[in-house]
């Protein structure tokens, strides 16, 4: 794959660094897209800032060593991005070989190469704490908001994205339908529908953020099966880089600098943010005047650099009064079963999932543990020729030899995989913090990861562990494995709740308009600011959040109030 250009640019408008911009907005993913085309096309002026390239359609490759192992979207370590980890604070975290906390640099963040799995939350995901009741050690508690309040925002996610589904029997109410029809079901997919149906449950179409026709001038999936960690070559995937950041170049009113990162937020006498200092490609420093500052680098770089913008006025991090910046990271559960068919099953073709199984989403109190999720089809490996015999035979037990290579022609077309996506609970141990020691390539605090899974955590994903194997089962594998993550998790891609939402600004970073309760012309718009984890899709609550937020800054800006 031809390396994209890291070098500093700039396209659309042209703002002066040294004239205030009504908004910068730090990062350009799945919720840093939405805010600037709703802002810049409210007619407010706008500097988007992003680490990474401008990677568009006819840059993507099917490259799975470059994707994969050389980190060409995920920069980690070797590209001068180290993290750290440890399971708690008594222990002194190690430098990990690769990035522990994964997500994309590069216009349009990880939306660009996520999976497309676009479940809405639903009500109870809300007011769950009110529900169930709080879970002893934990910061478990309900949202400032309800389902209602984003429900019109999910709509214009799914009309203005675009998103490809089918109203199914446990959906939550919708005030409009898909704007697209579902994909066409997989051969994985077509055995966990018989397997759930079989078991008396209610399998339907899985909702995914890729078209399956035509939709607001972009092309229908072409079925390459490059989905989960690829970029898309057609523009078929509904990441805000097709969706979004077209728009709102397009307004004459956003400017998108690439090569640029963020070293700190200043705040003027009156403690409002006034400045963004970042770093050009060559390591030119740079500073752009704002009005206003929305942060959208994803749960573990917005609350990292909110720490490293602490000043004498705000000692502990800016806009951490509360302590809670960092605090409350959630990963969200996986499991995962592997099965073995006499038949060909085929996989790896087309989209990631092409059904769900809903009947899970909220357990019964009564098994002991809090939790929930769904359980999708999918190829065990991604669909991917090489990830798969790198990661040997599920069965044969082999990893090289003639023994392994028939097993491996066999496993790639054979094997299905029913994969659990589960909750994940607050807690203030699970934290993003500062690295005392250990610097990235622009002398900054590495990202320090502190994580250890809640027990309820591990028996949800045990839970849909076991039954995904009774679903493997009755889909008629001769042979089946699985695994979760019964240690608990190292890791994760789903980054929540560092800079959670409330009422209240001592148990809280900002309120239930995405916007600081420190400072109010700072805004945290990303999965920083969830405040419960949801069942393992929350791309689409994030984008959702990101509506709401750009529509009450806008409203407020009107005012005068910001």
């Amino acid at each position: 794959m031809a390396e994209a250009s890291t070098a500093t640019t700039s396209t659309g408008a042209t703002h002066s660094t040294r004239e205030a911009v009504d908004f910068v907005i730090v990062g350009s993913g799945a919720a840093g897209g939405i805010v600037a085309k709703e802002l810049a096309t409210a007619g407010f002026s706008v500097v988007v800032l992003e680490q990474g390239p401008h990677l568009q359609a006819a840059d993507f490759k099917h490259d799975e060593w470059g994707y994969s192992i050389n980190d060409a979207l995920t920069w980690g370590p070797r590209q001068g991005h180290p993290q750290t980890v440890r399971r708690n604070a008594s222990e002194t975290a190690q430098l990990s070989d690769r990035a522990a906390l994964g997500y994309a640099h590069n216009v349009g963040g990880s939306s660009v190469h996520f999976s497309g799995n676009f479940w809405r939350f639903r009500p109870i995901d809300f007011m769950e704490a009110s529900v169930r009741g709080t879970v002893p050690g934990t910061n478990f508690t309900d949202w400032p908001i309800r389902y209602e309040d984003l429900e019109p925002y999910y709509t214009k996610v799914d009309w203005e994205i675009g998103v490809s589904g089918l109203q199914g029997p446990w959906d939550p109410p919708r005030s409009r339908p898909y704007p697209c029809r579902p994909m066409p079901i997989k051969g994985s997919d077509v055995l966990l529908e018989r397997a759930a149906k079989k078991l008396g449950l209610n399998p339907y179409p899985a909702p995914v953020a890729i078209l399956s026709e035509p939709h607001n001038g972009r092309p229908a999936c072409i079925h390459c099966g490059f989905c989960n960690g690829f970029g898309c070559e057609v523009n078929a995937k509904s990441s805000s880089m097709a969706a979004m950041i077209p728009l709102a170049l397009a307004s004459g009113n956003c400017e998108l600098r690439t090569g640029c990162t963020v070293a700190r937020v200043e705040t003027d006498a009156q403690g409002r943010a006034s400045e963004v200092v970042y770093w050009e490609a060559d390591g030119t420093e740079q500073s752009q005047l704002a009005k206003a500052v929305v942060l959208c680098a994803n749960g573990a770089e917005t609350p990292r650099l909110l720490l490293l913008s602490e000043s004498s006025r705000f000692p502990d991090g800016l806009a951490n009064s509360s302590g809670y910046v960092g605090q409350n990271l959630m990963f969200n559960g996986y499991s995962s079963v592997v099965g073995l068919f006499d038949e060909p099953v085929n996989a790896y073709k087309s989209v990631p999932a092409t059904r769900v199984v809903h009947d899970f989403y909220s357990l019964d109190p009564n098994l002991g543990f809090y939790g929930g999720g769904g359980i999708d089809g999918r190829h065990p490996n991604r669909g991917l020729p090489m990830e798969s015999a790198l990661n040997g035979s599920f069965f044969s037990g082999k990893f090289w030899g003639s023994e392994y290579k028939r097993s491996l022609e066999t496993e790639f077309t054979h094997t299905a995989g029913f994969d659990g996506h589960t909750t994940s609970l607050p807690l203030a141990t699970n934290n993003i913090t500062l690295d005392p020691t250990v610097k990235d390539k622009w002398g900054r605090a590495a990202l320090r990861l502190t994580y250890t899974d809640h027990p309820d955590d591990l028996a949800t994903m045990k839970f849909f562990y076991e039954k995904s194997m009774e679903l493997m089962e009755a889909a008629g594998a001769k042979q089946r494995v699985g695994f979760y993550a019964e240690n608990g998790q190292l890791g994760g891609v789903h980054l929540l709740g560092t800079c959670r939402m409330g009422d209240d600004p001592a148990t809280s970073v900002v309120n239930k308009f995405n916007r600081s309760h420190d400072v109010p012309n700072l805004f945290m718009v990303d999965g920083s600011s969830l405040v419960t984890s949801g069942r393992g899709q929350p791309t689409m609550t994030i984008m959702a959040l990101a509506f709401r937020t750009a529509d009450n800054i806008i409203q407020a800006a009107q005012r005068g109030e910001i």
